[in-house]
């Protein structure tokens, strides 16, 4: 029995439909644990996804990558995980569908609080995720949550994944990252 899904607003369909539509070829990063391939989706509730809908979260910035998933990682842990094996792949690809989302002022337009974006409040993102990926878009330009840089948010479903590829891949080491995330803080 499949998962009942929400209908979508066919003013927020509308005003998505009204932007324009963009390519986007390039380089991006994606963090994933243990041995997953990295075009592997995520399968849980995400900031622009729903459960039952799956999505690469990728970042334009490796530091951005690496900055979303720590953030996930450390919630709610008053010790990081020591024996946490992550990967951080640098893949390219080129998707012929894409919206960008990247400007705040837009986001507010279309419902999102962005003095509160950086929460973990994801319903109507997740609106605008789901409403995104059914207009058929291969990927989206979102703002990174955690970084002052952008994440692609690609929608496996509508694109070809065979078509994305990896161009290298490094063991995330956490805590000289922390050490040196520390060190550019102060």
């Amino acid at each position: 029995m499949s998962g009942r899904r929400a209908s979508h607003d066919v003013t927020l369909l509308d005003a998505l439909a009204d932007l324009p539509e963009t390519t986007f070829e390039g380089e991006f990063w994606r963090v994933v644990h243990g041995s997953r391939p990295p075009i592997d989706g995520s399968k849980g509730a995400g900031r622009w996804n729903r459960r039952e809908s799956e999505v690469l979260y990728c970042a334009l910035e490796k530091d951005g990558a690496i900055s979303e998933i720590y953030f996930h990682i450390s919630r709610g842990q008053s010790v990081f995980p020591s024996r946490l094996t992550s990967v951080v792949y640098q893949m390219r690809a080129w998707f012929d569908k894409v919206i960008d989302l990247t400007d705040m002022a837009l986001l507010a337009q279309l419902g999102i609080d962005t003095s509160k974006y950086q929460k973990m409040l994801y319903g109507e993102c997740q609106r605008i995720g789901e409403a995104v990926g059914f207009l058929g878009f291969g990927a989206m330009l979102v703002p990174n949550a955690r970084h002052s840089s952008s994440n692609l948010v690609v929608f496996p479903q509508n694109c070809d994944p065979d078509l994305i590829a990896t161009a290298t891949e490094e063991d995330v080491d956490w805590q000289a990252w922390r050490q040196e995330r520390r060190r550019g803080q102060s």
